[in-house]
């Protein structure tokens, strides 16, 4: 099938801001310079143009011009069991891990209750900043009954994975169950996550089971809605 005007200004467009012609935070050239390059009309420019803002490859900014942006990032973690850091490597791209918080705490009656234990019982509660190349895109926070895990905060989780470690201990997670809800970012996740308060962002409770469906994870995933999107594959 030929393809339209505008979808092959789009294609050679795309083709260079992938090859790096033009590089994240470039300004691409003006619609009316595009006109003259490639000899077509205004619609099919903003047509291609608007495409590839759809898409998220470029960003219209008001008194500036249309920019070059970093695009989204795929998680498949809805569909597959997999680290974070594996995820990341997968794709090329390099993750980087802050942990901001990891201590044993009593539960309050939420993590109790996802956990299958007493109120107060102690859990270790595990606060990671997950980012790759230094762009921040994840806040997770993650809750662990104690008695199952000795020896557990000697563990150095900026290089450690979580699901490793407890595969490691015969405590793999087998089976998860995610919640999906869109939030707006409070001012502490804000400034974490290096976007505005009250920008949409994605908020994933998720629940770990390892043998014979024993909860051993309870974590709270807050991911920046401009930078990843997930992919959710099914098969009848």
């Amino acid at each position: 099938m030929t393809k339209a005007k505008y979808q092959e200004i789009e294609e050679i467009l795309r083709n260079k801001i992938i090859s790096g012609h033009y590089k994240i935070g470039d300004l691409i050239p003006k619609e009316m310079d595009l006109v003259k390059n490639y000899n077509v009309s205004r619609p099919t420019i903003s047509h291609a143009v608007q495409d590839l803002v759809n898409q998220g490859y470029l960003e219209r900014r008001k008194h500036v011009g249309t920019i070059v942006k970093q695009t989204k990032i795929s998680q498949e973690f809805t569909q597959v069991l997999q680290s974070y850091n594996s995820e990341m490597t997968e794709k090329g791209l390099t993750a980087q891990t802050q942990v901001l918080f990891f201590k044993k705490i009593p539960a309050s009656k939420e993590v109790a209750s996802a956990l299958n234990l007493k109120e107060n019982a102690q859990v270790y509660k595990l606060t990671r900043l997950r980012s790759v190349d230094q762009n921040p895109l994840v806040v997770v926070t993650t809750y662990l009954p104690a008695d199952k895990l000795i020896d557990f905060e000697e563990i150095d989780f900026t290089k450690q994975s979580l699901y490793q470690e407890l595969e490691q201990r015969e405590l793999p997670i087998i089976h998860v169950k995610r919640k999906l809800e869109v939030k707006s970012a409070d001012g502490m996740t804000a400034d974490l996550l290096n976007i505005k308060e009250k920008d949409p962002v994605f908020y994933f409770h998720t629940y770990g089971y390892f043998k014979k469906e024993l909860p051993m994870e309870y974590s709270i995933a807050t991911y920046r809605g401009d930078e990843n999107y997930f992919m959710i594959d099914l098969r009848k």
